[in-house]
């Protein structure tokens, strides 16, 4: 079968083609036939060795999000059959409850092989029915940056209709929460450098968009934005640079929802009074476990909400997909597409 590995962690040049042996499901295991994968920030850190010992370093086939159709099933797997459409979970051994660090380790494309290759073999606990309205591309989308936002605006954000919510960007978990807070009722505002992007946003329902290029001291027009105290929650994906504009914007007692780094991992410029003298919540966010998932997916489903696709690479151009999501270009989501489907 085709897979794409990384022979060394250098970057999307080292992705090359392979073939490798077609797997059979063992116990409790279900081999799937993988439609479509998408793409993280992550997977770029992970294709230039950024988990370093965290991390398979030659022969990796990467990538942790995934969806496509139950091939066959191994003994004792009763929840799915052959035919099935299904769509990985990114934590395949964390079905509910608090993290465990077993749980931590049990994701895919870093230290194990992942789904950028035709099938692969997973456990029918890290997978779920994928909602019926959705693309296998668009379920795939799924797995980190559709339950990473879910989390922040639900599960652990417990957003309540009216709240203000505050996320950065356009890539996918930003546009995700966007999605997911309008479900709930809230008020969002959203940040790009990009006009254009913002005014996109708007189309999807964003009620208010900042130019952080042409506002760099962002935090208090988010704060007036929202009225009273502040923002309730931000979805807080910058990092380094981000964070004191962030914790400007939030109110008293609001929380801050820690995912991403993009623009650096230390947090130098925090001011710790922000955090200390108004109750602020700093709530670190990963992903999230099974049952939360299989709660997203009804959601969705529900809501006949679609995930937003920015472009489907085929599976010859997996690294063209790399660079593309490095540019920072795209509006939501980056797949390849594995199987055709």
């Amino acid at each position: 079968m085709r897979a794409m590995i990384f022979e060394t962690p250098e970057g999307a040049d080292a992705l090359k083609p392979a073939d490798r042996p077609m797997p059979e499901p063992g116990p409790g295991e279900v081999l799937v036939k993988i439609g479509a994968a998408s793409l993280n920030y992550r997977d770029l850190l992970i294709s230039k060795g950024g988990y370093r010992k965290r991390q398979k370093q030659q022969g990796l086939v990467p990538l942790s999000d995934g969806a496509g159709t139950v091939e066959a099933v191994g003994p004792g797997v009763e929840a799915f059959k052959s035919g099935d459409r299904v769509t990985a979970c990114f934590f395949l051994d964390w079905p509910s409850g608090t993290a465990t660090e077993h749980a931590m380790e049990s994701d895919s494309g870093r230290a194990q092989d992942g789904m950028l290759q035709e099938y692969r073999v997973i456990p029918a606990s890290g997978l779920v029915h994928t909602p019926n309205n959705l693309t296998d591309a668009e379920a795939a989308s799924l797995t980190c940056a559709g339950l990473t936002a879910w989390s922040a605006i639900v599960r652990l954000g417990r957003a309540e209709p009216g709240d203000a919510i505050l996320t950065q960007g356009t890539g996918g978990v930003s546009l995700f929460a966007l999605q997911f807070a309008k479900m709930n009722g809230c008020r969002v505002a959203i940040t790009s450098s990009s006009d254009e992007k913002l005014e996109r946003a708007r189309e999807l329902g964003a009620d208010h968009g900042i130019n952080y290029a042409d506002v760099e001291e962002w935090g208090q027009p988010a704060k007036d934005w929202a009225g009273g105290d502040g923002v309730d929650n931000v979805v807080e994906l910058g990092g380094t640079e981000t964070m004191k504009q962030s914790l400007i914007a939030v109110r008293p007692g609001g929380t801050l929802s820690l995912i991403g780094v993009l623009s650096g991992a230390t947090t130098g410029n925090v001011l710790l009074p922000f955090i200390i003298s108004r109750d602020v919540r700093l709530q670190g966010v990963t992903v999230g476990p099974k049952d939360a998932m299989q709660q997203m997916c009804k959601a969705i489903e529900t809501a006949n909400m679609k995930p937003v696709i920015d472009k489907v690479f085929p599976f010859e151009e997996s690294a063209e997909a790399y660079r593309y999501l490095a540019s920072g270009a795209h509006f939501g989501k980056v797949c390849i597409s594995v199987s055709g489907s």
